[in-house]
């Protein structure tokens, strides 16, 4: 009875439930964050939930359910890793890996990477000069900003590259021809691709902010990330 105890209370402890707009938990390098920006496009209600969490990683899950505006992104629950602040062509690498699960297909959303850079290193990091989308998958009728400019090949899958302005800002994305559940990779590689392409300025940009989460529009499911790492170096 009294292990049970301990480990009914463990669990409780290690286990961190974000149910406000921008609820966050923070643990060495990895936060989490319920990130409930655009929930006034619509109705509905999302708790993120860490699983887990150290050094070497991040597990947690997310359950939504949005009506309402089915064009609009109403959240983006994410898990994020601290950077130490360097222009893009200063680092070596970004290696990030993931795992993750959607319960129903049913839905409205997308399941995506975020990167932001600036020029000014000390730009506040929800936003940026550019923004730096992988999306590992696409459900409904959804799309990206922007329009398709063509179809390329970056680490063994093939992806659809969007452009457009969101404001001031340039978003680029590459979305995935089908769902890629288990991803290892690094990020360099597309950035490479947008600087060769695209005369991504990357010696004059900051990377700022990186993380990894879903974007529901509308729809009832829970996404569950059984593990995220990510470095940038």
């Amino acid at each position: 009875m009294k292990a049970t105890l301990i480990l009914t209370i463990a669990a409780a402890v290690s286990a961190q439930e974000l149910c406000k707009q921008y609820d966050t938990y923070t643990k060495g390098i990895y936060t989490v964050n319920n990130n409930m920006w655009g929930m006034d496009s619509g109705s509905g209600s999302q708790c993120t939930t860490v699983d887990s969490i150290s050094d070497s990683g991040v597990s947690w899950h997310t359950k939504w359910s949005w009506s309402g505006a089915e064009n609009s992104v109403k959240t983006y629950p994410n898990s994020g890793v601290k950077l130490d602040v360097k222009h893009v062509s200063e680092l070596k690498s970004i290696k990030t890996s993931v795992e993750w699960k959607y319960d129903n297909s049913n839905i409205n959303a997308d399941v995506a990477y975020d990167l932001f850079t600036a020029a000014d290193k000390n730009h506040v990091t929800y936003s940026g000069d550019y923004e730096l989308m992988i999306w590992l998958a696409r459900y409904g009728s959804i799309s990206p900003i922007g329009t398709k400019l063509k179809t390329v090949t970056v680490d063994g899958h093939s992806w659809e590259l969007w452009n457009g302005m969101n404001g001031n800002m340039n978003v680029y994305s590459f979305v995935a021809a089908s769902p890629v559940t288990s991803f290892s990779t690094d990020i360099k590689k597309f950035f490479d691709l947008l600087v060769k392409s695209y005369s991504y300025p990357a010696s004059s940009q900051y990377l700022i902010n990186l993380q990894f989460g879903t974007e529901p529009f509308t729809g009832d499911a829970t996404l569950t990330v059984s593990n995220w790492k990510a470095n940038a170096a």
